[in-house]
């Protein structure tokens, strides 16, 4: 026994000798590159555009840099290879979020889920939002977004001019129905969706990189009037968000309301241990942030199939070829679509809806390629830069939708790009947005001819520098592939 005392007593000092020569030496190890910064003050934030900076010092630093601000760390990921080892591999010690004072305690009073910390409450809302957008869930919205695509359509022949909203407008309605049981189409003058808008632009105003400094010097915090900006934005969208979910409890009452989200968390509140204080801040942060997104990737989409003809045209050969002149694409087309989906997941490598991605927080340090990354350091992976990566991407800047076929003519399995984000954070709302971006790509492309005005040339980095892109007004010249009575008939009401 005595013997057996020893050799475990060994055992465990012996372990515990191992783990402290690893911390010391992983603690000796530098910190990725990065550009210099001030004595004490460390780095300064780009004022505005900070993914284009950033993948600027991708270039001259590496795939992985650092910057300091005050007391803060941050580490900047640039590359794919480098995203997938530190943002996917490390996903656990990377499942955390910076502290936000500004944004997420302030802005959202701690109820904001896309900023939530890790922990218990983050997985019970992941839990249930998990439940209401699995893939197989996700498919029940087909009808929903096929119906409010085709109205897409029909606004686009009526006022060709104002594209943009009418993508804006879809999105809309499509996120309102499964949200919260709306039937009927929306108007992007509702307002409600003018309210929610309004929220958006100020959150990803916000959120950006050093515009508030509170969150490096907390103790501004304390400053009088400093936040009280941000606590009055707050109310609103407390407001906005509560009341919508009540419409929801008044119909469940009355015996009228539609299947969708809202009643979902609702009906399951106590199995999924869910706080009454934050219900109405589930169901908008998912009306707000798939609103938001959708409708910039259709724009985007559009965009890119204004400017490149020709990958436009080899869209339109298939489409003619599976689908023909008659009848419209839809979902149960895809597999036979390759090119459309070819061409959607390029148009969100090329112009990423989130250019800088969102910030994570290292639970751990991490070793990548014997430099550190220490325990409570900020992590980035930048979109932009990763986009744009010459060496899973060749010629980046080059819009090529065949880089996403194989060749047998499938798409490719073995390539992606982290356009819902990383690891355990990626947005549960990916399948639900994949098939709006794919059904709209193939009715618009099906329906129309793109191209630009010789006039009234596109700028096609011209973008709102806010979390997510918004494209500054554009012009396109709109010419149908199919007879327009035929459109009308095919996308009227009911159909």
């Amino acid at each position: 026994m005595a013997f057996i005392t020893i050799a475990c007593t060994l055992v465990v000092l012996t372990s515990i000798w191992i783990v402290k020569q690893r911390y010391q030496a992983a603690r000796r190890l530098p910190l990725p590159p990065g550009p210099p910064g001030r004595w004490l003050l460390g780095n300064e934030m780009p004022k505005s555009y900070a993914p284009f900076q950033f993948a600027r010092w991708t270039e001259q630093y590496g795939p992985v840099f650092s910057l300091k601000q005050g007391h803060r760390i941050f580490v900047v990921i640039g590359r794919h290879q480098a995203a997938v080892d530190i943002m996917e591999k490390e996903g656990a010690n990377l499942a955390d979020r910076p502290r936000s004072i500004a944004v997420q305690e302030t802005l959202s009073d701690g109820m904001r889920m896309v900023l939530e910390r890790s922990g218990e409450k983050l997985r019970r809302v992941r839990r249930v939002l998990h439940a209401g957008l699995q893939p197989k869930v996700a498919a029940t919205y087909e009808p929903i977004q096929t119906r409010h695509a085709r109205n897409l359509i029909l606004d686009i022949l009526n006022d060709p001019k104002n594209h943009q909203s009418h993508a804006m407008r879809y999105a809309a309605s499509v996120v309102m129905s499964f949200t919260y049981g709306k039937t009927t189409p929306t108007s992007y003058t509702d307002p409600e969706i003018v309210a929610v808008n309004k929220s958006l632009a100020r959150f990803g105003q916000a959120i950006r990189p050093g515009a508030y400094l509170v969150d490096t010097y907390p103790i501004l915090r304390f400053v009088p009037g400093y936040l009280s900006q941000l606590k009055a934005w707050h109310q609103e969208e407390l407001a906005l968000f509560n009341g919508q979910l009540d419409a929801v409890r008044r119909q469940m009452r009355e015996g009228t309301a539609e299947p969708s989200f809202g009643r979902f968390i609702l009906e399951h509140q106590k199995q999924y241990q869910l706080e009454e204080k934050g219900l109405g801040y589930i169901a908008g942060g998912m009306f707000a942030a798939g609103s938001d997104t959708t409708a910039c990737a259709i724009t985007i989409m559009m965009m890119a199939a204004t400017i490149h003809t020709d990958a436009q045209a080899r869209v339109q050969e298939e489409l003619d070829n599976v689908v023909g002149r008659t009848r419209l694409p839809t979902f149960d087309d895809q597999e036979m679509l390759p090119q459309v989906t070819a061409f959607m997941l390029e148009s969100l490598r090329w112009r990423p809806v989130a250019l800088g991605g969102f910030e994570h927080r290292a639970t751990k340090d991490i070793i990548w390629k014997n430099y550190l990354i220490p325990a409570g350091a900020t992590v980035i992976g930048n979109h932009w830069a990763i986009a744009n990566d010459p060496e899973v991407f060749p010629e980046p800047h080059k819009f090529n939708p065949q880089r996403w076929i194989d060749d047998a003519g499938r798409v490719r399995d073995d390539l992606r790009f982290f356009t819902f984000g990383f690891g355990r954070r990626v947005c549960p709302g990916q399948h639900v947005a994949n098939r709006s971006i794919f059904i709209n790509t193939a009715l618009i492309l099906w329906a129309f001819r793109l191209s630009e005005n010789p006039a009234a040339k596109i700028d096609t980095l011209a973008f709102s520098d806010t979390a997510v892109i918004h494209a500054a007004p554009f012009e396109i010249c709109l010419e149908k592939r199919i007879d327009e009575n035929l459109i009308r008939e095919l996308c009227a009401p009911g159909k």
